[in-house]
């Protein structure tokens, strides 16, 4: 490789190419710019091109017209493996980082990016060239994981790199962001996906059955073995095991499962006989397991076993841009669930709800949606619909409450009927508050008159023009 870095850019935005174009010469590299991915393999595979000329690092959109970064990525895939690609992107899903990590790419990088992160990128691609696989195209997508947050392109890009690998992997969280999730991702999208993906709650069996749940037993083992039971490792075999709530196991099942890890054999519970097994396991859990080691409640040994890499998932308060997107997917995922129309959040109650702490993460925000969807009222969903306890409007009693009466009977005539609405709201309001005024006066006209802020006289038309009597009051 020459001193002088040489990069190739392609990107149908002349901005972006202005921004790295200059980035990069400011750093001292040689600069070739193209509109669109066709300008560049014409350039790259043109006769004029001679091997020195050759680019030591490629950056490319992912979405241009004609061919795209992803066919880029094909093609050098096949023709010049050893070129490490950049991919940047405004579309910044899991299935983006997947799919470019998969085509071979280098690294993937969500728009918009920091510059000075763009040309650190581009050193790192070029020392690392000669170590760079080409990897086979792996198209595939995981919708329920959703993010444009910073926190949550890190999990894609986690996703992304362990897409070829069978390596065990860690998932930490607060409880309710998705780690299940992410382990369905991993599965998805690695050499097991044709297998099972087999899950188990450990801290939802009770400990006396969480050996035989796990290992399996034979007939006559314990009161009640029946029979043979293949446990969740056999089940697994060929594919992957997902542990969720790891921290919660009891010593004993942690010593089993080191020795299943560390040798990939184990016994049923009352078996005599090895199982061999061949299972890629993927450990999640809510608790700081290297302080529990400290503690002296989880074994180091099996620790560094599960943490061979690990996958934090943020909470929802450290993406919340990505709530408005979870809330349109999840309120679209129920109403298919039941049946029924999507609602849509106001900008109101979408300002409330983007407010709100969420302690519960994610999980807590699918339940809302699921709350939402059966009790707010009509399409949409107004601030006035969400419960105090998720950060709507505090309650008091009988405060504006006559408003939302008044609305929710708006919308239903509105849907109902073809009467002009303020004529008929209007005389029905001013009957009840004349009805409410004069039985307050005792049927004194004069000063109920005065508790409506009328004359006397214009509350007497009023009384006949409505039909009313003031007689009774």
């Amino acid at each position: 490789m020459s001193e002088t870095l040489k990069i190739w850019l392609a990107d149908d935005d002349p901005s972006i190419r202005w921004v790295l174009e200059k980035a990069c010469s400011e750093a001292g590299m040689h600069v070739r710019a193209f509109e669109d991915g066709d300008t560049l393999l014409a350039a790259l595979n043109g006769p004029s091109n001679q091997p020195a000329d050759q680019p030591d690092v490629l950056l490319t959109d992912i979405r241009m017209p004609g061919v795209t970064g992803l066919d880029l990525l094909e093609i050098l895939g096949r023709e010049r493996p050893g070129l490490p690609v950049i991919v940047t992107t405004a579309y910044s899903d899991l299935d983006s980082a997947v799919t470019a990590y998969g085509g071979g790419a280098f690294e993937y990088l969500p728009k918009p990016f920091d510059v000075d992160e763009a040309v650190a990128l581009v050193h790192r691609a070029a020392a690392d060239a000669d170590d760079q696989p080409a990897r086979e195209e792996l198209r595939a997508s995981m919708p329920e994981l959703i993010g444009q947050a910073p926190a949550m392109q890190q999990v894609f890009r986690a996703i992304g790199r362990l897409a070829r690998s069978s390596m065990t992997v860690l998932i930490t969280g607060q409880s309710g962001t998705g780690k299940e999730l992410v382990a369905r991702a991993l599965h998805r999208h690695s050499p097991r996906a044709s297998q099972a993906l087999v899950a188990l709650n450990t801290s939802a069996i009770p400990a006396e059955l969480l050996e035989s749940e796990l290992f399996g037993h034979e007939r006559g083992a314990f009161t009640g073995a029946t029979g043979q039971h293949h446990g969740r490792f056999e089940q697994a075999d060929g594919g992957t095991l997902f542990l969720d709530e790891i921290g919660d196991m009891s010593a004993a099942l942690q010593t089993r499962l080191l020795r299943v890890l560390a040798e990939g054999e184990f016994y049923r519970v009352g078996g005599k006989q090895p199982i061999k097994v061949d299972v890629r396991v993927l450990a999640a859990t809510n608790k700081d397991l290297a302080r529990l080691v400290e503690e002296g409640s989880f074994r180091e040994d099996l620790f560094h076993r599960l943490n061979v890499i690990q996958v934090r998932v943020p909470t929802l308060n450290e993406r919340r841009e990505d709530i408005p997107a979870l809330f349109d997917h999840y309120l679209s995922a129920i109403a298919r669930e039941l049946g029924v129309p999507a609602k849509q959040l106001s900008v109101d109650a979408a300002e409330l709800l983007e407010q709100f702490g969420w302690p519960g993460n994610v999980r807590q925000l699918v339940n809302t949606c699921r709350l939402l969807t059966v009790t707010a009222p009509g399409r949409e969903i107004r601030s006035s619909d969400i419960p105090e306890e998720l950060g709507g409007p505090p309650s008091k009693p009988g405060a504006d409450q006559w408003k939302q009466a008044l609305a929710d009977w708006a919308r239903q005539h509105l849907r109902t009927e073809k009467k002009p609405l303020m004529a008929i709201a209007i005389s029905e309001v001013e009957k009840i508050l004349i009805r409410e005024a004069l039985a307050r006066a005792g049927g004194r006209r004069g000063e109920a008159a005065k508790l409506l802020g009328w004359g006397r006289n214009t509350l007497t038309r009023k009384i006949k023009e409505l039909k009313l009597s003031a007689k009774k009051y």
